[in-house]
Order: C-alpha cells, then structure tokens, then sequence
C-alpha cells in the first residue's frame, strides 16, 4: 500500500498535468486569434490614413472654421480614457497599461487637475473602483473582439461629456501593438482634435465642395475620433491576446518542470517504500530461521 506522501505526490502530479492541458489549450486558442486580431489591425489603418488625408484638404478648405471638438480649453477636468482587458491570465498586460494611465492621474492631481475614467475591460474597472476613483462609464465585454460599434458607442460617451463641459481633454492609454512579442502602453491626445498639417512641400490638390468644406468637416471629425478609438481598442486586443499566449506558454512550461520534480520526488518515496518492504521481509524472514 503507498504511502501518504507518495500518494500525497501522485495526487500533485495529476493535478498539475489537468492544469497544463489547460493552459496548453489557451495557448492554443490566443495563438490562433493573433494573426485575426492582427489582420483587423493592418485593415483599419488605410481607412484612418485616408480619413487624415481628406481631413488635411477640407480642413485647408475650411480655413479657421470652428468646431466643438478643436475647442481649447483651460483644463481642470481631465477625461482618461483607458482600455485595458475583460479577462485575465494574460501576465502583465493589464497591470502595465493600469499603472501608466494611474500614474499620468497621479501626475494630473498634482497640478490641480480633476481626472474623469472612461474604463473599458473588467480589469480597469476592478481596479479603479476598488481604489476610490471616480469612473464616469465603463465599457465591458468588448476587448475580445472590437467591432466599429463599440467605437461609436464610446466615442458618443465622449462627446457628450465633452459637449456637457464634463471634461477639458481627454487622453486615451492603450497598448500598441508592436509584433506578438511586443507591446507597448501608450497615451494618445483624443481631444482636442489637433487637426493634421498639410506637407507645403507636397503637391496641392484643388477642389470643390458640396456641401461646404466646412460642413464636410463638421461630419469628419467625430468620424476621426471614432475610427482613432476603433484603431486603439484593435490594437489593445491583439496585444492582449498576444500576452495572454506568452503567458500560458510560460505556464504550460512551467507545469511540465514541476511534473519533472514531482515524478522524481515520486520515484523517490516508491523506492523507498520497496527498500523498506524488502529490508522488512529479510528481516522476518531471518527471524523465523532463528
């Protein structure tokens, strides 16, 4: 019969090869989502780069129109928006794009600055509110997989805080998608809109507008704040998933290592015990010849 620690071990040993079936399926499954989530990010960018470029003509057009969303403001109410993750198990990523955006509040006090959150993900949300700080909305269930519409529904939030004078900027944190081994955390001025200078050097289109080149801008404009939000929360899912691969393959490695330990400590005690039962017999054995 084994021991209690042998049995102890076998029953560590099971344990530790269901949990790396599953972390080796999450690996898995984040490996496979990747080039998706980094296609979607190649595909928005010809569309945001196009938006600049006619924002760059109309807006030379316009001349010094103004607009509700190029408005300077003195600030004392800040916006944050910071999109982080729903879920976990993705190492560090959160945490990372949690803290950069918690220090830039930090930094924001200190010059008299009140900061207003927007969070999307369930871990910024946690996070802050466990904290004390003040969240005006969050956005949950859609880090996964951003589509356009939840672009538009946080950019609408935005613009009505911003139309309300709830907020006097707003910066977004997000991490940017480098490749699947880097990410970066990183803050983006959202509002004002700093409208895109035209290269003088370049050559200069003429055109005519209907309607006016000031009311083509009033309507592209929160088309651009809304497709910089959609480019932000891409980005933000494809490194998440990314983290979340690295991070379940470290841990399925790590499972395999201490299976390794485990089954040798095993070996160990069955050894052990064999070298007990035998010594026992020969000594029973030796007893009864006397």
């Amino acid at each position: 019969m084994a021991s209690a620690e042998l049995r102890d071990t076998r029953r560590r040993i099971s344990s530790v090869e269901a949990i790396k079936k599953i972390t080796r399926a999450m690996e898995l499954i984040a490996a496979a989502r990747i080039p998706k989530a980094q296609g979607r990010v190649n595909a928005s960018k010809p569309y945001s780069a196009k938006l600049i470029d006619v924002i760059e003509n109309v807006g030379g057009a316009a001349g010094e129109r103004e607009h509700l969303l190029l408005e300077r403001r003195e600030v004392t109410k800040a916006g944050i928006l910071v999109v982080a993750a729903d879920r976990g198990l993705a190492g560090a990523y959160a945490t990372n794009i949690i803290r950069f955006a918690e220090r830039r509040i930090a930094e924001l006090a200190r010059q008299g600055v009140d900061a207003n959150l927007f969070v999307v993900g369930k871990k910024a949300q946690v996070y802050f509110q466990y904290r004390g700080y003040r969240i005006r909305r969050s956005f949950l269930d859609v880090t996964d997989t951003p589509g356009y519409g939840d672009a538009v529904a946080i950019a609408n939030t935005l613009f009505e805080a911003w139309a309300n004078d709830a907020i006097h900027s707003l910066e977004g944190f997000y991490t940017r998608f480098q490749s699947a081994l880097t990410q970066t955390p990183t803050r983006y001025d959202l509002l004002p809109i700093i409208p895109p200078e035209q290269d003088a050097e370049g050559p200069v289109t003429s055109y005519e507008y209907e309607p006016s080149a000031g009311e083509i801008l009033d309507k592209l404009l929160p088309r651009y704040v809304e497709a910089t939000i959609y480019s932000m929360l891409l980005e933000a899912s494809a490194s998440e998933h990314s983290a979340r691969r690295r991070a379940m393959k470290a841990a399925t490695d790590n499972a395999e290592d201490l299976v390794k330990t485990l089954s040798v400590q095993a070996n160990r005690a069955r050894q052990a015990e064999i070298t007990t039962a035998i010594t026992e017999i020969v000594g029973g054995a030796e007893a009864l010849a006397q």
